[in-house]
């Protein structure tokens, strides 16, 4: 299982102009073919989505602005029996770094699985893989709950806020 980097800058109902601090409501949609042609290694992408897309278990969502079809960040899960493990979730290239244009991408991305969860009857409870050093950081802005060893998982009153 491959380990997971995403840094939550901030929780947001919408997500957030780093610079004006305007609000942009947003849609999670699944990802198509053609979206798979813009999301790559070349463009500055860190993940492989075109080899993610071959997993047959696995739903690939991508995060937009509405009105807007610029990918601000993906999102790769799975249903499994009785909860849903995120695979990979990453924020566009513009949206990482000092130099990024929206806060708020990888929460918005999380709390779309755990709305999945929810909807599904596992209690919000979203599973994944972290990086070592990135474990007390999704502890403290998600609410994460340490599983075993990098295994965490997100359930509950976590999963609502």
């Amino acid at each position: 299982m491959q380990e997971q980097f995403f840094l939550i800058d901030k929780l947001t109902k919408s997500i957030e102009d780093a610079i004006s601090g305007n609000s942009f409501e947003t849609n999670v949609i699944a990802v198509s073919a053609k979206d798979l042609k813009h999301v790559l290694k070349k463009y500055g992408w860190r993940f492989n989505w075109k080899m993610e897309s071959k997993y047959l278990d696995r739903r690939l969502y991508k995060l937009v602005i509405k009105n807007d079809e610029t990918i601000q960040g993906l999102l790769s899960l799975q249903i499994v029996e009785n909860y849903i493990e995120m695979h990979l979730i990453e924020a566009a290239p513009h949206n990482y770094g000092r130099t990024k244009k929206y806060l708020g991408v990888a929460g918005n991305l999380v709390a779309f699985a755990c709305k999945i969860s929810f909807e599904l009857g596992f209690d919000g409870f979203v599973a994944f893989t972290a990086k070592t050093q990135l474990i007390q950081h999704y502890m403290d802005s998600l609410g994460a709950t340490l599983i075993f060893r990098n295994r965490m998982s997100i359930s509950g009153d976590a999963a609502k806020k």
